[in-house]
């Protein structure tokens, strides 16, 4: 037995199917045509809604970057307003940037300083950090910094701090 479901896929696809052969064939002729170059303007009626379609598929996707960048700004000021006392936003980002340009992953020539504050490893477990500091999570190493800060002043940073 079949019920009007059953009906409801084919008929739908035929509804979006037939509208747009007659839109892509432009005014229907009383005899068909017959040749490549009849198919040209069919094909330029489309480019335009297919250009501004590719032109509102990259705005989009530009103001959805422009919102996670703006997002992932946010939930930085957000971890910075927890770091401990005396620390301030700059001073990490000037020690950060004069230590490693700011790459978390960064480690030195003989290896022995790691991540964006190029902590050693002793250093590095005295804030509580655990393995590698290159290999911790940029957050991570921004709050072991201002703990470290906190604690020590510059000092551990004697050219950059």
């Amino acid at each position: 037995m079949l019920t009007k479901r059953t009906y409801f896929i084919p008929v739908f696809v035929l509804a979006i199917a037939f509208p747009a052969v007659a839109f892509a064939a432009g005014s229907a002729p009383a005899t068909p045509r017959i040749g490549v170059a009849d198919a040209v303007p069919a094909a330029a009626s489309l480019q335009r809604p297919a250009t501004r379609f590719r032109h509102t598929i990259h705005v989009t996707l530009h103001r959805m970057e422009v919102a996670r960048r703006a997002r992932a700004r946010r939930q930085r000021r957000q971890l910075y307003a927890t770091l401990p006392a005396g620390v301030t936003i700059s001073t990490l980002e000037s020690i950060a940037a004069c230590e490693s340009g700011g790459d978390p992953t960064a480690v030195s020539s003989d290896g022995s300083y790691r991540g964006k504050y190029q902590f050693d490893y002793g250093t590095w477990e005295s804030v509580g950090g655990s393995g590698d500091p290159a290999a911790a999570s940029e957050s991570e190493q921004d709050y072991r910094a201002a703990l470290l800060y906190s604690q020590s002043g510059s000092s551990p940073w004697p050219i950059c701090g």
